[in-house]
């Protein structure tokens, strides 16, 4: 019998959103319940649509909308936060943690209106639910929220329309309506949380290593569409526009992002960022244990770039190569976060920068280096980079820092938290460096029973699950700050069903899968 891997996908989400609710049981917990029934309905017109050809903008192809994971996965992040820092005490970031719930719930709420108003005939059963849902979250807002923080989530409902159009608009088929939902959401509320703390600069608290992601992220979506609109109406292969290009981003970073990070931080950016990293011996033998991996990342796209060039009948990297990525990433990241986690949060950041940066050279084709990059990335491309972008490497990156990035270290005593918590910050590392890597591998190479309605093989799941509880052992070992008292049937639980979604998902797998193991860790 063949099986529809959006049901079994929207399975293992109810799963974990009913995790969620059995843990938290407030009113926000049964309003994700009301979000997911109605984005369930939601899914299915946005499918058809995408099939028919019938949606406004060029969607990512061979997916489908992906509505329910993404629709999900910041309600139920503002929960867990939430119960984490009720439990410690911690009043403001409890409510700005019920400010993220409810937001989440909202652009959900936004994009399943779009899907409605667009589709013909008027789907009138999935009109229904939907304005019941919409209800519940609209009341339980306007009882659970102060005016100053439903403005505020109007605030990021607003930037995420505008910021929407253009993305869409100048980026076709680069992402799912799921994962545009993800990813200009979560852009939208940091340009907003940043713009708040720049009014409030008397308010700004806090370590200073939390302000460079948000400065970061608003420069690379300045540079982007500032470029992205002049490049429609000049030339931007030429060395006049190359030459522009340069000085313009180096304008914004030392006349702009510079001095607006100085304001949070309180001195000079760059005299600060030298003292941090040469704080101690061990952040240069870190430092520079990174720069080795690094190299032999270039090395290794040098490499299959010159097999390709050389006469191999191969034109595309297969998995097993492109994994090699994966596993220098776990190479790069456990050091980082056994020994020194605020100099990992800094260093990834600053990748995140690099990678953005060589990304907007190779789209622009910037010289000299935009035409070097279109050659050697052109290899490790797969199905997922059907637009403009390639963004694999990028997902990747994001994915394995997602869970530091978003620790809740203020509602965390001495930042640790205990039970499973204690491995929320390798979340990322579990996901996707573990468990997609040898799911991949696995699966590719020896998989002979396939998951039904997939590609997917039993035989990767299974290995990919088996991995990480060996990683989770490892981890115990050599870091001793983890102390999973009795947990371990949640964690195992957790890994599995994050596992199951890995199988049946067509979305970004390095961007989902570490942000729902982290919600079920953090519980």
């Amino acid at each position: 019998m063949q099986i529809n891997p959006v049901y079994v996908e929207s399975a293992v989400v109810l799963a974990v959103v009913l995790c969620v609710h059995t843990v938290v049981w407030n009113q926000h917990s049964w309003c994700s319940i009301a979000l997911f029934i109605q984005a369930f309905y939601v899914q299915h017109k946005w499918d058809r649509l995408l099939r028919s050809g019938g949606a406004v903008f060029q969607f990512r192809l061979a997916a489908n909308s992906g509505i329910v994971p993404a629709s999900m996965v910041m309600p139920l992040l503002g929960l867990a936060l939430r119960e984490k820092c009720s439990a410690s005490g911690n009043v403001y970031f409890e409510r700005f943690s019920m400010v993220v719930t409810i937001t989440g719930m909202m652009l959900a709420l936004f994009l399943s209106l779009i899907a409605l108003g667009i589709t013909r005939p008027v789907p009138t059963n999935t009109c229904v639910i939907a304005g019941l849902a919409g209800s519940a979250i609209l009341y339980t807002t306007k009882q659970t929220l102060t005016v100053s923080e439903v403005i505020e989530v109007l605030e990021v409902l607003l930037i995420f329309v505008y910021l929407s159009l253009i993305v869409l608009y100048l980026l076709p088929r680069c992402f799912t309506p799921g994962e545009a939902l993800l990813i200009v959401g979560g852009i939208s509320f940091i340009v907003n949380q940043l713009i708040k703390r720049s009014l409030n600069l008397a308010e700004v608290k806090g370590d200073p290593v939390n302000y460079f992601l948000p400065v970061v992220v608003v420069g690379s979506l300045l540079l982007g569409v500032f470029f992205a609109l002049l490049f429609c109406f000049m030339e931007s292969e030429t060395w006049v526009s190359s030459l522009f290009f340069h000085m313009m981003t180096a304008v914004l970073g030392l006349g702009i992002l510079l001095p607006w990070l100085a304001l949070f931080i309180g001195r000079h950016p760059i005299m600060w960022l030298f003292d941090f990293l040469v704080l101690n011996e061990r952040r240069l033998y870190l430092l520079g244990y990174w720069v080795f991996l690094a190299v032999v990342a270039t090395c290794v796209v040098l490499h299959q770039n010159h097999q390709r060039q050389s006469g191999s009948k191969k034109h595309q990297a297969s998995t097993v190569v492109r994994k090699y990525f994966h596993l220098i990433v776990v190479a790069t990241y456990v050091p980082g976060l056994i020994y020194d986690r605020q100099l990992l949060h800094v260093a990834s950041v600053g990748c995140l920068a690099v990678f953005l940066f060589l990304e907007y050279v190779r789209y622009f084709r910037i010289r000299p280096l935009g035409q070097l990059l279109r050659q050697l990335l052109t290899l490790f491309l797969d199905e997922r980079d059907s637009g403009p972008l390639i963004l694999t490497h990028i997902y990747l990156l994001l994915g394995m820092s997602l869970p530091l990035w978003l620790f809740p270290g203020l509602c965390a005593p001495k930042g640790i938290l205990p039970g499973a918590g204690g491995l929320v910050p390798y979340a990322g590392v579990l996901a996707v460096g573990v468990g997609d890597t040898v799911a991949s591998v696995f699966g590719s190479t020896m998989g002979e029973i396939r998951w039904p309605g997939t590609k997917k093989t039993t035989e990767g799941t299974a290995t990919s699950v088996f991995a990480q509880i060996i990683a989770v052992a490892m981890f115990l070992i050599f870091d001793g700050s983890i102390n999973l008292n009795s947990t371990y049937s949640w964690i195992v639980g957790s890994i599995s069903l994050v596992a199951m979604l890995e199988a049946y998902t067509s979305q970004i797998d390095n961007l989902l899968l570490p942000l729902y193991l982290f919600i079920l860790l953090l519980l």
